[in-house]
């Protein structure tokens, strides 16, 4: 994995009147993990962002610097918050780790070539898993993890089983565990029929008084017959 750097201050107050001086001078608070006791520290969110930025979905291996130190240290972003209404970065964790200890994390799944059943059968790809659990040293974290499809055919299903995965990293998903699939092209939908125009009920029969008087001369008749 390519080495990133994130330059850091180490802050010495805590609250919400210190968070909105920070985000006013353009910064925003951290926490840096890992060490005897959780580090206060200030990061710039913009250089956050451009770390992350087409590498979503899989931790990032960060060189950190702290300005009024000369030594370095490695960390990876556990989280981030974003503010629900405007969307901005406003806090994030980090996780100091050592380069001789295995770390777990997630890793995007990321899909190589076009499948044949697509190609060929006009099917649809589906991307089934989009992220990875793993273990491995620092040191041997990839990038994101690719899923050659290009040999799949309509009901075809590529499982974590068959992906190949770097030398050193240990995948903890199930190898059976669905990865990416093809199935078949969508049926054009038939034309809706419009239903059968149903007849409308007759209208009641209203007696005029004509037809009540000949309907009285009938029964009369009746009567006599």
């Amino acid at each position: 994995m390519e080495q990133r750097e994130l330059q850091i201050d180490l802050r010495q107050h805590a609250g919400k009147g210190v968070s909105k001086r920070l985000r006013r001078e353009g910064k925003i608070p951290a926490i840096l993990y890992g060490g005897a006791t959780p580090a206060p520290i200030t990061v710039d969110p913009r250089a956050v962002l451009r770390l992350i930025h087409g590498h979503e979905g899989s931790t990032q291996l960060l060189t950190l610097k702290i300005n009024g130190d000369t030594g370095t240290r490695m960390a990876i972003i556990r989280d981030m918050q974003f503010d629900p209404v405007s969307e901005r970065l406003v806090h994030v964790d980090l996780q100091e780790v050592a380069m001789d200890r295995a770390i777990t994390v997630t890793l995007a799944v990321h899909t190589v070539g076009e499948p044949a059943g697509v190609k060929e059968q006009q099917g649809i790809l589906g991307l089934v898993l989009h992220e990875l659990q793993v273990s491995c040293l620092p040191g041997a974290l990839p990038e994101r993890i690719d899923a050659d499809v290009s040999a799949l055919m309509i009901g075809d299903v590529l499982t974590v089983g068959q992906l190949a995965i770097p030398t050193g990293v240990r995948v903890l998903n199930d190898p059976g565990q669905a990865v990416a699939t093809v199935s078949p092209p969508r049926a054009e939908e038939a034309p809706a029929v419009a239903p059968a125009a149903v007849a409308a009920p007759a209208e009641p029969e209203v007696l005029t008084e004509r037809k009540r008087d000949a309907a009285s001369d009938d029964a009369a008749k009746k009567e006599k017959k």
